[in-house]
């Protein structure tokens, strides 16, 4: 049998592995729920061993399917800027501070004064501002490394710990052009110690530990690969690979990420770039989106409302749809009030008017976007739940001038698996 590739993702509401072949095409999937983290106000975190107890479920449950002796690679994607500390065996000094933390507010306001502003380790929520809270609350003794959760898993399956990627790392303030750790950081009594080895996502780094791969079984020849960012490996699934290209999410909010071959970086809009290998990853986030619309309709007026929508026939109405005001891209005003008057007395014309206005904020976006330097817009991909909407589809492709399709695939532990398959530097 030919050679499987395993990508395990670590979401907020559980584990889930998928493995794939030579081709990309998934051979097996399988997934383990997670408890909801602990929240205190604004600290959210986790202990990391329920992370561990999740993901050797999920790939014990997907052995049951598939005959994993025949995997080559793994890689791991985790949610962005979640951070923890561990030991020099790997284990965990400190509960995982999850991606939405913000309890480190004032260790945000000193890093605000000597991080550049196109740093991603900016805001309380940040993977840095978490450490040095981290530093400041923990015996530090036995502490050897700050990791990521995508790290500490992927650390856990080579018993080998220490190692990131680009991706994760950027939240805690590695610079991905020079692609080093900045000497700013220095400066707010970062321990250089600590910080881990940053590799390109997908490189492979170690073999399996044996004991875990007899205990999952695994082959003892399967590599470790680094990962990624939950963000980024659900961008690679959706198979987009050229300058240009482009994801849309229409989830409650509106996130759009294109492919660039240069850098972009807007602090003022939230905008900055992932290093995908030579390429970029660029990416904003609007406050409209399915947020916006909820507060206007519940999801079953929606589905009622979606056949009597016209995409051929626009309202003409110029919306701007925000659940409240407030707005971070593609025009950074936090006072921005929604613009949703007038309101045709007919509901499916308004709803149509609401998608229109999300569609030209999506627009607008991509506009922002090739302002800043970006490529030309050259197709765009939808995910999300929105993406549902055939309605909604054509009158986004009408606004913005490009093929609009819907991804096959949008399961991050895919694009984890492809990140596996393709690998990074051998």
């Amino acid at each position: 049998m030919p050679g499987l590739f395993l990508g395990i993702d670590v979401g907020t509401g559980g584990v889930r592995a998928c493995a794939i072949d030579a081709h990309g095409d998934i051979r097996g999937m399988d997934s383990v729920a997670l408890p909801s983290p602990r929240q205190d106000g604004s600290a959210i975190d986790q202990d990391p061993e329920l992370w561990w107890h999740a993901a050797d479920a999920a790939i014990r449950k997907l052995g049951g399917k598939i005959d994993l002796t025949h995997i080559e690679r793994i890689s791991v994607d985790g949610t962005s800027g979640t951070l923890l500390l561990i030991d020099a065996a790997g284990q965990p000094r400190t509960a995982g501070l999850m991606y939405n933390d913000a309890r480190a507010s004032t260790e945000a306001a000193r890093i605000s004064e000597v991080a550049p502003p196109e740093s991603g380790a900016h805001g309380a929520s940040s993977a840095l501002a978490k450490l040095l809270h981290l530093l400041h609350h923990t015996e530090r003794r036995n502490v050897r490394f700050a990791v990521h959760q995508a790290d500490w898993i992927a650390g856990r399956l080579a018993g080998r710990h220490g190692i990131s990627d680009e991706n994760n790392a950027l939240k805690l303030g590695y610079d991905p052009i020079t692609r080093t750790w900045p000497d700013w950081l220095d400066r707010l009594d970062v321990p250089r110690e600590l910080l881990p080895k940053v590799l390109v996502p997908g490189t492979p780094f170690a073999d399996i530990d044996p004991t875990v791969a007899a205990t999952l079984g695994l082959p003892r020849s399967a590599r470790i690969a680094a990962g990624t960012t939950d963000g980024v490996a659900a961008f690679i699934a959706t198979r987009a690979d050229a300058p240009g290209d482009a994801v849309t999410s229409l989830g409650t909010t509106l996130v759009v990420k294109l492919l660039a071959t240069t850098p972009i970086f807007a602090a003022n809009q939230g905008v900055y770039s992932h290093r995908l290998g030579d390429s970029w990853l660029a990416g904003g986030a609007s406050n409209s989106g399915g947020g916006a619309l909820l507060a206007h309709f519940s999801a079953a007026e929606m589905e009622r409302l979606t056949p009597q929508l016209n995409p051929d026939e626009p309202t003409g109405l110029d919306y701007y749809p925000l659940a409240k005001p407030g707005e971070r891209f593609p025009i950074a005003d936090p006072a921005l009030p929604a613009r949703v008057t007038p309101r045709p007395p007919e509901d499916h014309r308004f709803f149509q008017a609401l998608l229109e206005g999300i569609a030209a904020v999506e627009a607008l976006a991509y506009q922002q976007l090739s302002r800043l330097g970006a490529p030309p817009l050259r197709r765009v991909i939808s995910i999300g739940g929105g993406a549902r909407n055939d309605a909604w589809t054509a009158i986004r492709h009408r606004r913005l001038g490009v093929p609009v399709t819907v991804a096959e695939q949008t399961e991050a532990s895919y694009g984890a698996a492809l990140l596996a398959l393709r690998g990074g530097p051998q």
